[in-house]
């Protein structure tokens, strides 16, 4: 059995991991990442990039479809062996050669296998053919492990060979019908992607769409996904599922049944946290792992957790947000310089509470980034909620024929300031960074009036809240 010694150990070598070590390592540290799957992690190959890639074809089919001059020019239908092909691209067919590369070219070693904390500031690997190899952190371990998907308890699903995530963004063959569990985030964008690829779609969600969020972002969706041809079932729970030769049948509460050919379980994630040695320093495992914002794990003051695995927020880029906090943070403390560590300094995760941008690529897609107005309520805050309708924008006309959907500004009205935004509509997206820079720089409303949407676009929506915003506080 070997020994090694870094300065830093990450264990998990996902984008998280990946821009942890990245940081130390540009703050002058030797670092290694520990990983059991690709490196590249859960975004690279089964979650962001696969997903996302299912999603586009058809929606970019659907926005030439609402365009007079280019819809008469589009002819043709989807063709699914050519979008999983360039899904595919994009994960390098599951190969990580490239992300290797990367490690290489900046200076971060890896180590192939399972890691565990075996001691303070030490690692044991086991690799695929059983051999270990101890590592030693002269500094920091970093846990930056992520999540699983979450199999709900429902009687016959795990026998049924259910698909999660994973499953759902890798397939090399459509189903002719298929049955989704949940009315999150995977499940609008699952149910998006199969439906467009041809697929007979089923949802089944226990309450209603995209809970989180503001109540007419899971009503528009809702919307939207029907004229795709979704069958949505709302408000009804899944008693049981069983599989026969034919598929599934899933039978719900209302003594309704749903037949299809593949099931998809989309109703959360879980920390990967169960076998990496969390016990060793008097943590529970399989549970997630509380960190200050900085991302150090209370009582050691060696180890930190980065990214999904914490809890604090599930989604890739605030998990890179939250990467390069530690990374510079781990060296700043081995290099013994000053800890940047108040609000909104360099060493913390400060947004992951006030301002965290989200996009759902459903149909339509939904931005959005900080409070919603019931959270800013019941967060204490005197606010103004002002609504418009994006249709109305002369830019949304101009983007697609029958442009329809709708924004909500959430504004602190005591400092009038903006607490949360979100946008629902075609390719609203490219509207969220704006609204983010808003929230985070804490913008007065009377500054904003000097920033001058170009004009015809959908960023013109800015000019009208603020016109609202400006009537109503009259």
């Amino acid at each position: 059995m070997s020994t090694d010694e870094y300065d830093l150990i990450v264990l998990g070598g996902g984008p998280v991991g990946e821009n942890v070590a990245d940081r130390a390592v540009q703050g002058g540290l030797t670092a290694i990442i520990v990983e059991s799957e690709l490196v590249g992690g859960e975004c690279s190959y089964w979650a962001c990039m696969p997903s996302k890639a299912l999603l586009r074809s058809a929606q970019a089919l659907r926005a030439a479809q609402n365009v007079a001059g280019a819809a008469e020019a589009v002819t043709g239908n989807l063709d699914v062996r050519a979008v999983l092909a360039r899904r595919n691209s994009f994960t390098s067919d599951w190969s990580d050669d490239g992300q290797v590369k990367w490690l290489d070219s900046a200076g971060i070693d890896l180590a192939r296998g399972h890691g565990r904390i075996t001691g303070q500031r030490e690692v044991t690997v086991t690799a695929d053919d059983g051999t270990e190899r101890v590592l030693k952190a002269r500094h920091a371990v970093a846990i930056s492990t992520g999540t699983d998907a979450a199999i709900p308890p429902i009687e016959g699903l795990m026998d049924a060979a259910p698909w999660t995530s994973r499953e759902a963004t890798s397939a090399q063959e459509i189903p002719a019908s298929l049955a989704i569990i949940g009315g999150g985030v995977v499940a609008v964008e699952m149910a998006t992607a199969y439906a467009g690829l041809g697929a007979d779609v089923t949802l089944i969600a226990r309450s209603g769409l995209l809970g989180n969020m503001e109540p007419f972002a899971g009503e528009l969706v809702e919307k939207g996904l029907r004229e795709l041809g979704v069958d949505i079932r709302t408000n009804v729970g899944t008693n049981r599922v069983a599989r026969d030769a034919d598929g599934v049948t899933v039978t719900l509460d209302d003594g309704t049944t749903v037949a299809a050919e593949e099931i998809l379980a989309a109703t959360g994630r879980a920390p990967r946290s169960r076998d990496i040695g969390l016990e060793i320093v008097g943590l529970e495992p399989g549970k997630y792992i509380p960190t200050d914002d900085t991302l150090r794990v209370a009582g050691n003051d060696w180890l930190y957790a980065v990214g999904d695995v914490n809890g604090r927020v599930l989604l890739t880029h605030q998990g890179k947000y939250q990467a390069r906090a530690a990374g510079d943070v781990i060296a700043a403390r081995a290099n013994g310089e000053d800890v940047d560590d108040a609000a909104w300094g360099r060493h913390v995760a400060t947004a992951d509470h006030a301002a965290v941008p989200q996009v759902v690529f459903g149909e339509p897609e939904v931005a959005s980034v900080g409070l919603t107005a019931d959270a800013a309520k019941d967060a204490g805050y005197q606010t103004r909620v002002i609504d418009q309708d994006l249709g109305a924008i002369a830019g949304s006309s101009i983007r697609e024929d029958g442009y329809s959907g709708q924004a909500r500004m959430v504004v602190d009205s005591e400092r009038d300031v903006i607490l949360g935004v979100t946008f629902v509509g075609p390719d609203v997206a490219d509207l969220l960074q704006a609204a983010t820079v808003a929230i985070i720089g804490e913008v007065p409303i009377s500054r904003l009036w000097h920033a001058v949407p170009a004009y015809p676009t959908v960023s013109e929506v800015w000019l009208r809240l603020l016109e609202q915003y400006g009537r109503d506080s009259a």
